[in-house]
């Protein structure tokens, strides 16, 4: 293998550390294993659920040297396949003779024909790649969300009751906690999370262009809709019914803009910790040995957070192009969507990079509450809002202006100031017992409340993994 010095892309290269686990789901060798997988599933759904004249019901033994084909799939096996492909010029028809190969003078060896039977390359092809993407989502993605709405509900609750100053348009406004803040992207990521862990992704088993044209002259007995469904809905997919030679990929489209979604909230998140730690409300734990400037010596940078950022931007640019793409082909089949689909797991491992990241900048972040309260402790001008409010409900002419009098563009407000007009405010006694009792610090409405009533709903993960196919009989 060459030295990842020498690869083109961060994610081989300066990432591979951090990334290298997805290669069981997207790299090349990936690739082969979903392929060979899916043949020797149908080759199986032939002759124990079809049951197609010529075959025979596969014993135990039969089931277990066809399985260990895929569970045992190494990258021996992948440079074999290459090897073959140098001659057919073709990988999914590569795949179909390294079959051949394998179980060439075997107790199958005269079945050897119903390998690949009926089927186009994308039968092969959309099946893999939505198992693959799949099996990422379920084994992958899932987890590392889960743990970043779980840390970001962690620091909700411990700083539910942390009275914050809020900035609209960059200005000074209406207090918040700290807590209910955080709490905000916990809400947004779940709603999103949820969206993406329903949808189920599509798959198609119908030939050449989609009408079970070679089936039917086989065999024209045999239910072939019902025969397909089966098989796809064992792989854990939804059956799709109508498709030209590719499966529109209409599911992967969604998956992906959901995906994108998810980006965009971590992102916003990402903008708003830099925002709060430029601000100083949050502290960085420094680890030993580290620099943060090659200038400045006393430099502790939001790097974690800005690395998400930027990594997220990729994935959404090619999250962006493959919904975009994808479910567009000319007429019965065009080949474009071929090399798109093999960037799908760019996207998605840059997008996990970008979790990470977040992940880890959290776990470097302490509250620094002294600041937070000194920023918020002498905004006497943010009770403009309540006073103007109560001076409504009391139906004092021209509530608002006379609060814009008082503060819009006046520079500093003190509490005696603010204290010295509500005296002087003609409304009930009680009102105005209530408007003397609100500092900057406690003009909070339900913040608190709001981050105590919020229940969490992880997403647990769930499916067989890469070297299963969700829910097929090999799982069993």
């Amino acid at each position: 293998m060459e030295h990842s010095l020498l690869a083109i892309s961060p994610l081989d290269g300066r990432y591979h550390d951090k990334v290298v686990s997805s290669s069981q789901y997207f790299s090349e060798a990936a690739l082969m294993r979903y392929r060979v997988l899916i043949e020797i599933e149908w080759f199986i759904h032939l002759f124990n659920s079809v049951k197609l004249k010529g075959t025979v019901v596969l014993e135990s033994t039969h089931l277990r040297l066809l399985r260990s084909i895929y569970e045992q799939f190494d990258v021996v096996d992948g440079l074999r396949i290459k090897e073959i492909e140098k001659t057919t010029n073709h990988d999914v028809k590569a795949v179909e003779y390294f079959l051949k190969e394998k179980l060439k003078g075997g107790p199958l060896a005269k079945y050897l024909e119903f390998l690949h039977f009926c089927c186009t390359s994308e039968d092969i092809n959309n099946l893999s790649y939505s198992c693959m993407l799949r099996d990422f989502l379920d084994r992958e993605a899932s987890p590392i969300l889960s743990g970043l709405v779980q840390e970001i509900y962690s620091l909700a609750l411990s700083t539910k009751g942390v009275a914050m100053l809020s900035r609209t348009h960059g200005q000074t406004a209406t207090p918040t906690t700290l807590g209910k803040e955080l709490i905000n992207f916990v809400a947004r990521l779940e709603g999103e999370i949820q969206i993406l862990a329903a949808m189920k992704l599509t798959g198609k088993m119908n030939g050449a262009v989609g009408n079970f044209n070679a089936h039917f002259v086989a065999y024209p007995q045999v239910d072939w809709q019902e025969a397909a469904k089966e098989f796809v809905e064992q792989l854990g997919l939804e059956w799709n019914k109508y498709t030209t030679q590719i499966e529109p990929h209409d599911g992967l489209a969604r998956a992906f803009d959901s995906l994108k979604r998810i980006n965009t909230i971590v992102l916003d998140f990402d903008r708003d910790m830099w925002a709060y730690i430029s601000l100083g409300y949050f502290g960085q734990n420094v680890k030993k040995g580290e620099v943060g400037s090659s200038t400045m010596p006393h430099k502790v940078n939001p790097i974690d957070f800005e690395n998400s950022e930027g990594n997220l931007g990729i994935a959404n640019a090619l999250f962006e192009h493959l919904s975009a793409k994808l479910p567009v082909s000319r007429l019965q089949r065009d080949l474009s969507d071929s090399t798109a689909l093999r960037n799908i797991g760019s996207a998605c491992v840059y997008a996990a990079l970008a979790w990470k990241s977040t992940i880890r900048g959290l776990a470097k972040c302490s509250v620094n509450r002294k600041a937070i309260a000194d920023d918020l402790k002498d905004r006497w001008e943010l009770l403009a809002e309540p006073v103007q409010v109560v001076l409504r409900k009391n139906g004092v002419a021209d509530a608002y202006e006379k609060l814009k009098d008082l503060t819009r563009g006046k520079g500093e407000i003190t509490k005696a100031v603010m204290h010295k007009f509500i005296k002087s405010l003609k409304i009930s006694a009680t009102d105005k017992k209530s408007l003397l009792a609100l500092t900057p610090s406690n003009y909070l409405g339900l913040a608190e409340k709001l981050v105590e009533e919020y229940e969490l709903k992880i997403v647990v993960s769930s499916g067989c993994g890469p070297s299963g196919c969700g829910g097929c009989k090999g799982c069993d």
